[in-house]
């Protein structure tokens, strides 16, 4: 019997439902296939983001502005929909049916976007030049909605892709066993490789394919590597290992929200030991004195339980001590949260604004002319250049100094966004130094005789930084959360890559309106050639620098939960709970 139980994973089963065998389910091989899926929404994704400004202004005849907002509006949804995602995949449909339903309509929407940059109805004709005049026809109403049909498609199938992906691979590993533990810590290392490689393919091959080939082509192209990415995953059905859904994290907030108000006027009891709790003693997280408003879901009331007196409270009436506790440690994430938001406003640049820029500089090599989307290699290799640096010098050296394992995940969130004040600040000298060549130049040629290598620093300071916000980020979300809230942790760092790109859009709709003057410029011109990026660049390094004071403090501030049995069990004395911490 003791072999018996040994040689299946305790809290999974297999296709049929039945308890997971470790020797026929699970492991690297399941998991292989799981990260497949990952290359190629990467490749997608980022093959569409960092090079959909140029086609939008340049084919499309859309502002500057206006085509920043359309890439920023679309990262920032596909990102904000993975909570979404995690919530249908919690609730209803589990992490595998999760991942083939939106694969597919990530599918579905590269293909739509294929036919729309394809088809010459779709899209306005080419301008008139006549001297030096253009007489450009911006895409009409319905060319635009159709785009708009298609990239939001796009949004949807990421969304919902990119919030079960990471989990259901983890899912292939039991954390009980010491050796799959083991591989599990791999996989995270294997599943960050493998999201830096897509996004390498993305901005190198299916960039340079959409410059010189067809932007159809390389839209097709994505279309056919998700549909084989589909058909391998699904070869993978009988090997995988699936874990029942505890349900929705998001509805336990609720409960504990909802309790917590409708109890509001009633008095705290004498003693923290009479709060109901009912979880095991394993599984059980101590009370803590902040944010004891949400204590008084605790409290238990008459009608809290059924008819009968039954065990089982009501749960939009009582939660535990544990309920309330999970809710308390997810709030403290905020402020860490809030205060990451402006690293991802600075990313989006890099991907809008300085592409443009590239997109007006001399970027030839020899004979070679690199396209204005591949600069985000320089991105890429940042990351993966300090990922390497990080692992191999600076966790060595802090060890044998500090006798710690490298920076904390705090720590990494601090030099990130120090990086990316700075390379806020590379940018804006930078395009300074472009626009004194358009003025010197009088603005008679469509290609700068500036090297595009200028804007390497601002990349590659950014890239840096996001190599330590990501993996501090992602860290300190799962790190500092409840257990059976990891999942819903996860989508909560994902939002604010989308709120970094919500917030970059809004920015700049804000900053076009305050700054434009009665000639029609300002310093988000429909030509950067006419505007000053510059400044706008300075904007962002001075909301950096003051966020990262903001951060600081929130540092200072953020008390990870801690527990005490004695005072778990002890009376608060004299005075009742709520004079003493209340």
């Amino acid at each position: 019997m003791e072999g018996k139980l040994s040689s299946t994973v305790a809290d999974a089963v297999d296709y049929k439902g039945f308890p997971a065998e470790r020797s026929k389910s699970g492991g690297w091989v399941p998991a292989a296939l799981i990260l497949g899926i990952e290359i190629c929404e990467r490749l997608s994704t980022m093959g569409i983001a960092v090079n959909l400004v140029t086609y939008l202004v340049g084919t499309l005849h859309l502002p500057s502005s206006t085509s920043a907002n359309i890439v920023t509006d679309f990262m920032g949804t596909s990102f904000l929909l993975c909570l979404f995602g995690g919530f249908l995949a919690d609730s209803f449909l589990g992490r595998y049916r999760n991942i083939a339903i939106f694969t597919s309509v990530q599918t579905l929407g590269t293909g739509m976007l294929a036919m729309a940059t394809k088809l010459p109805q779709l899209r306005p004709p080419p301008c008139n030049t006549n001297g030096t005049s253009q007489n450009c026809k911006q895409a009409n109403g319905f060319q635009m909605g159709i785009l708009y049909l298609a990239l939001y498609m796009i949004a949807v199938g990421t969304g919902g892709l990119k919030s079960s992906v990471s989990g259901f691979g983890t899912d292939q590993f039991d954390e009980k066993d010491e050796r799959e533990r083991t591989h599990m810590a791999y996989f995270f290392n294997r599943f960050f490789f493998f999201i830096s490689t897509g996004t390498l393919m993305a901005v190198t091959v299916l960039v340079y394919i959409q410059d010189h080939v067809g932007r159809s082509v390389a839209y097709g192209i994505c279309s056919i590597s998700m549909i084989s990415a589909i058909l391998i995953f699904l070869s993978g059905t009988k090997r995988y290992r699936y874990k029942k859904s505890l349900g929705s994290p998001i509805v336990h907030i609720f409960q504990v929200i909802a309790a917590s108000i409708r109890k509001r006027k009633l008095d705290f009891p004498p003693s923290i030991g009479l709060f109901y709790e009912n979880s095991a003693e394993a599984t059980r997280i101590h009370h803590t004195d902040q944010f004891c408003c949400l204590d008084k879901a605790a409290i238990v009331a008459e009608g809290d339980f059924g008819k009968n007196d039954s065990s089982a409270p009501k749960p939009w009436k009582l939660c535990s001590v544990t309920q309330v506790e999970e809710v308390k440690m997810m709030v403290r994430l905020l402020p860490i949260w809030a205060t990451t938001i402006i690293f991802w406003t600075t990313y989006a640049q890099m991907i809008t604004f300085s592409v443009e820029q590239a997109s007006t500089m001399d970027r030839s090599i020899g004979n070679f002319q690199i396209p204005a989307g591949s600069l985000t290699v320089f991105i890429v290799g940042a990351i993966l250049i300090t990922l390497a640096v990080n692992d191999r010098l600076i966790m060595p050296m802090w060890k044998r100094w500090k006798g710690k394992e490298g920076f904390t995940s705090l720590q990494r969130i601090v030099i990130g966004l120090i990086f990316s004040t700075l390379g806020m600040a590379a940018a804006a000298i930078a395009e300074y130094k472009r626009l004194s060549v358009v003025r010197s130049v009088n603005g008679n040629t469509s290609t700068l005789p500036l090297s595009v290598f200028i804007l390497i620093p601002q990349f590659f300071l950014v890239g840096s930084g996001e190599a330590f916000i990501y993996t501090g980020q992602l860290d300190f979300f799962i790190t500092r959360s409840p257990k059976g809230m990891k999942t819903m942790s996860t989508g909560l760092f994902l939002t604010t890559i989308s709120l970094g790109f919500f917030v970059s859009s809004f920015l700049v709709s804000v900053v076009k309106k305050v700054t434009l003057s009665h000639e029609g410029q300002g310093w988000l011109a429909d030509n950067i050639n006419n505007g000053r990026l510059d400044l706008f660049y300075w904007l962002l390094a001075v909301l950096s620098f003051i966020n990262l004071g903001v951060y600081l403090v929130c540092i200072l501030w953020y008390k990870p939960q801690t527990s005490s049995k004695a005072v778990q069990m002890e009376s608060v004395g004299n005075g009742s709970f709520a004079e003493e911490n209340c």
